[in-house]
This record gives C-alpha cells, sequence and structure tokens, in this order.
C-alpha cells in the first residue's frame, strides 16, 4: 500500500503543541504564517510519494555498493537525490542567511518524518546534512559558515559525522585520529573512522566530513578531541571545487537494514583539514551535531512507526479471516473486527501520535532556546534538552515495537518479504542503537539533565504536568479520567526521581541499574502530557464544530494511550526502586 503524509495531524501538533503563536511570532519567522508550512508539507509529501517511496524495496534488494573504489548507490537514488537538491528541499528549516527558506524546527522536524517515513534510507543523508549545518552554523567561524553553509543548505553538497573508530565506539575518549597542525591554519589528519552514513557516495557534489581527533600534546581521553571540517574535494576561496582530499572510503558494511544507506569505512590518510571552534574543545562543538543528529532519529522513529501502521491498518481492513467472536456474523469478516487485532491498531496508533506530539513539542522548546526572548531563553534551553533523549530513546523504542506489532498484524505474510513490512522491522532496529543507544540517552537524562541539576528540571516537567491535569478536570467525563491516569503515572516519575535523586551519591550502581526503566517511564509520561495536551486542543475545536470526526479521534486516541500504555510507569518504578539487588547481584 501507499504510505500517506499525515498531513492533517502534523499541522494540528503544529498549532496545538508547539507552542506556535510564540515561535510564530519571533523575529525571525516573522514573514512566515501557518500556510507556508501546510504548503511546503504537502508539497514534499507529493514528491516523497510520488519519487522517494518507489524506491526503498530496489534500494533493500540492491544495497550501496563499494566498486573499484567508488560508491555506488542504487538505480533511482541519484535522479531523486537531484530533484530533492532542485526543489530546495534541504533548505526548509535552515537560516535564510545562507540560503534557506527559515521555517521553525517543528516544520522541519514533520519534514523529516514525511522523509523517512518514505524511505529512510534516502531520508538518512538530508539528516546527517541538516546537523552539520546545525554544528557550522553555530560553531564554526564566519569564514567557514560562509564557505561551507550555502552548499550544504542547498543540498549540492552532503555532510558527515565522524566520531566512531574500531576501538572507540560509544567511549569517545579512545579516539586515536591525529591532526597535526601545518603551516597556514590547516592540519594534517590520519586515522581510520568506521559506521560513517553516506560517508561516501556520488549523489552531491562534494561530502563536508566533521571529524573528531586529537592534536599532539593534547590532553588524554575525550577532553582532549578538537573538531574538524574535513572537505571531500577542497574548496577554493572563490567557493569552487579543488584538489581531492586524501579521505577515502575503503569498505562499506553489510546490514540487517537501511541497506542503500552506504555505511562507510574511512581512512584519513594526511588529509587537509581545518579547525572547528576552540583546539580541546572538539567534542562540545561536535554534541551541538549529535544533539541534532539524535532529535531526528527519534523523528526517524516516529516516521518508519507511521508507515508500519498504516500498512497494518490497511492489511487488517482487507484480510478476512474467522468469524467474529460475538457471534454478529456467521462468516469470516476482516480482522480489524476481532478484538485483539484492534488492541495492537490502537496501540501502535496512540505510539505515533504520541511520538508525534513529543517530537512537536520539544521542536518548539528548541526553536525558543535558541531564537526565543532572553528572558525565556534558558528555561526553553533545560526543557529541550530534558526532553531530546525522550525523544531519541523512547520514540525509536517504540519504533521496532510498531514494526513488530505490524509484522504481528500481517499474520505469515510479516515474514515474508514481499510484503514490505519485514523491511521496516529490520530497518528500525538501527534506530535505537546509532547516534546514541538508548542506554547512552538514559545516561544522559540521569547524568547531565537530572542529577547535575539536583532535579530541578525533571520537577518542573512534572509540574507542568500536573497544570495539564488541572486543565483536564475542567473539561468533561473523558478528560478527567485521562487526568486520573496521567496523576497516577506521574507519581510513579516523582517516586522514581526521589530515589534515584537519593541513591545516586552514595551508590551511583544503583542508580543508572535503573536509567533505562526511568528514560522509558519518562518518555511514556511525557508522551501521556502531550496526548492530554492534544486531547484538551481537540475538545475545544470539536465544541466548535471544527473537523469533529477528526477531534473525536484525536480524543480517543489520548484515551486509549492513558489506559492501555501509561499503566506501564508502574511497571518501571518497580524495576527502578527495587529491581538493583537482582541485577546487580546476578552472575552472568
Amino acid at each position: 500500500m501507499s504510505y500517506q503524509p499525515p498531513i492533517k495531524d502534523i499541522l494540528f501538533n503544529l498549532t496545538a503543541l508547539s507552542q506556535w503563536p510564540v515561535v510564530s511570532g519571533l523575529p525571525e519567522y516573522s514573514e512566515i504564517d501557518l500556510s507556508d508550512a501546510t504548503t511546503a508539507l504537502e508539497t514534499l509529501g507529493r514528491f516523497c510519494t510520488s519519487t522517494l517511496q518507489p524506491l526503498g524495496a530496489d534500494g533493500d534488494a540492491t544495497g550501496a555498493q563499494l566498486k573499484d573504489g567508488v560508491v555506488v548507490m542504487p538505480d533511482g537514488y541519484h535522479d531523486a537525490y537531484e530533484a530533492f537538491v532542485d526543489m530546495g528541499w534541504q533548505s526548509l528549516a535552515h537560516s535564510p542567511d545562507h540560503g534557506g527558506m527559515g521555517l521553525p524546527r517543528a516544520v522541519g522536524a514533520a519534514a523529516t518524518e514525511i522523509l523517512n517515513a518514505s524511505d529512510m534510507s534516502f531520508g538518512l543523508c538530508p539528516l546527517l546534512t541538516d546537523g552539520a549545518i546545525e554544528a557550522l552554523d553555530i560553531t564554526g567561524s564566519d569564514a567557514q559558515k560562509a564557505r561551507y553553509l550555502p552548499k550544504l543548505i542547498t543540498g549540492e553538497w552532503s555532510g558527515t559525522m565522524n566520531l566512531t573508530e574500531p576501538q572507540a565506539g560509544s567511549d569517545l575518549g579512545r579516539v586515536r585520529t591525529k591532526a597535526v597542525p601545518q603551516d597556514g591554519g590547516s592540519f594534517r589528519l590520519s586515522g581510520t573512522k568506521i559506521f560513517i552514513t553516506y560517508g561516501d557516495h556520488e549523489m552531491s557534489q562534494n561530502i563536508i566530513h566533521l571529524v573528531l581527533a586529537r592534536t599532539p600534546g593534547a590532553p588524554d581521553g575525550p577532553k582532549g578531541l578538537s573538531l574538524f571540517v574535513v572537505p571531500k574535494f577542497l574548496v577554493d576561496d572563490d567557493g569552487g571545487l579543488g584538489a581531492r582530499n586524501n579521505v577515502n572510503c575503503i569498505s562499506i558494511e553489510h546490514k540487517l537494514g537501511v541497506r542503500a544507506s552506504p555505511t562507510a569505512v574511512l581512512e584519513y590518510d594526511g588529509a587537509t583539514g581545518f579547525l572547528v571552534g576552540q583546539e580541546n574543545r572538539g567534542l562540545d562543538h561536535m554534541f551541538v551535531m549529535m544533539t541534532a543528529a539524535r532529535f531526528a532519529v527519534g523523528v526517524q522513529g516516529v516516521g518508519l512507526a507511521d508507515r508500519a501502521y498504516q500498512q497494518a491498518l490497511a492489511q487488517a481492513q482487507e484480510r478476512v479471516q474467522s468469524r467474529p467472536v460475538d457471534g454478529s456474523s456467521t462468516d469470516a469478516v476482516p480482522i480489524i473486527q476481532h478484538p485483539d487485532v484492534h488492541r495492537m491498531l490502537m496501540h501502535m496508533r496512540a505510539l505515533v501520535e504520541g511520538g508525534r506530539a513529543l517530537v512537536a513539542a520539544t521542536a518548539g522548546w528548541l526553536d525558543l532556546a535558541r531564537r526565543g526572548p532572553e528572558d525565556i531563553r534558558g528555561k526553553a534551553d533545560e526543557m529541550s534538552e530534558f526532553l531530546v533523549p525522550l525523544v531519541k530513546g523512547y520514540c525509536t523504542e517504540q519504533a521496532v515495537n510498531v514494526a513488530s506489532l505490524a509484522v504481528q498484524v500481517h499474520g505469515g505474510m510479516g515474514f515474508i518479504e514481499e510484503t514490505g513490512i519485514a523491511r521496516l522491522y529490520r530497518d528500525a532496529r538501527i534506530l535505537p542503537i546509532y547516534e546514541g543507544t538508548t542506554a547512552i540517552q538514559a545516561n544522559d537524562l540521569l547524568g547531565r539533565k537530572v542529577l547535575r541539576n539536583g532535579g530541578d528540571v525533571a520537577r518542573r516537567f512534572a509540574e507542568m504536568i500536573a497544570e495539564t491535569e488541572d486543565e483536564l478536570r475542567r473539561a468533561g467525563d473523558t478528560a478527567t479520567a485521562v487526568a486520573d491516569r496521567l496523576q497516577a503515572a506521574r507519581a510513579e516519575f516523582d517516586a522514581s526521581l526521589a530515589f534515584l535523586l537519593d541513591a545516586a551519591p552514595d551508590d551511583p550502581n544503583t542508580a543508572y541499574a535503573g536509567s533505562v526503566p526511568f528514560l522509558m517511564l519518562t518518555g511514556a509520561l511525557a508522551v501521556g502530557w502531550q496526548l492530554a495536551r492534544a486531547l484538551l486542543a481537540a475538545d475545544a475545536a470539536r465544541a466548535q464544530g471544527v473537523d469533529p470526526d477528526f477531534m473525536t479521534r484525536k480524543i480517543a486516541t489520548a484515551a486509549f494511550y492513558a489506559h492501555h500504555i501509561l499503566p506501564d510507569c508502574a511497571g518501571q518504578r518497580a524495576r527502578i526502586t527495587a529491581g538493583a539487588d537482582s541485577l546487580l547481584s546476578a552472575a552472568l
């Protein structure tokens, strides 16, 4: 079946959850209105369904290949990328100062969702380019911005992130790539980087690598890393392409999923690079790109989950099997009429729409943190930093669950490659791994976002949820029932937070044994909160006669999530507060 971009739901979230009145009123967005966002997303959706979606099956079957030192993409990808660039899609949410369209981040996130739902292998290339743009825009010099950003923003050039090495996966303190200073201010980089998404290909005219490396005499560990920009082709002062740099793809990985995305091993052999920002501050600078990429990978999870849900829904509406258990028909009926199939589909829908709601809300906070008034920028930054690991960790784990349920709804045919659902399941499995595993997101949430400030931001998060509960209790019986479930889940969060704050100083192993359950509890609560806000907005709109069928559907989704998914928070609290001893004492 054909993927249908969920434009109506995206626009609902944009206006109801992303703080659109505040964000759209910022000076940077003063000339943007909702009709601009609508037109852009609808046009992008048509491009994705007509041009990108058909690439997926053949791209998966063929995969990217390395032939005679050249990465060869599957048929159709080069032409699709050229069309993508010609239509200006890479520029959607980037600054007009360097040629971007300048739309808010929530619109950019929606575009990322649509792109990756259409074909995640293709979507990974612009995703990494977006991250490189953000890193250079925030940490690069004026000269570097002028040299690289215009072509990256058009998509004529693509970008990569080079962190991982054979001996240094998530432990970046073990990075060994060397950067030796040269006369004139450049550096020569030597070393090997692995797992580099779109590390080499022929679709773009140039590839701008952002590379972590160590200068002579730098401190050991992560504090001795610096960030360098290393173009595949050196760039002349007039912006033209010069000599080929000494960075080469020596192999590409053979993967479980996203097979059309070339995951490269890159060899730097005295390649010319240029320092970005301050020496020995590379990890801080790279974290700008990592944060952008982590948020975008969470958005990928929402997009892939929606694609899987749409296909499972179509299958359930068409597949006729067995008589209904209530005896309402003596003939076999479409399986959507069977209670457990209905349960699986509603579970999928709630996770998809809930993830999309959390993304929209987080995007609003990110925009306010970067561009908001000075008096709210600090608190917006804290809240966005708190929410990003939830978007990445929770939404990607749930994407795997949704894809698995989609296989289940298909029954035996879900295990057969021709249906395409098996491919989505395989593609989904990378999401909780790359750009920082779920455990890394959980450690980041607990260590940097909770313990570092004594739980202040986490308590503010809970206070905002309590305010939403009060609003729900004034909005009718369904909303009050959702408020009760939200309050119960918040109580589990509060108890878990208190336990972790107490345990961490003297017994960090006990605290971090509960870090992933805490992320999953907090993620489930955050999604429930945003769906509750969506319920309030939908209830108000329905009362005014606005699209009542759609608004009723939104209310039903929030109610289902509250009653069927929020109760899982109790189990997560038990793992956090009572599970450490059995976990840590067990011999392996």
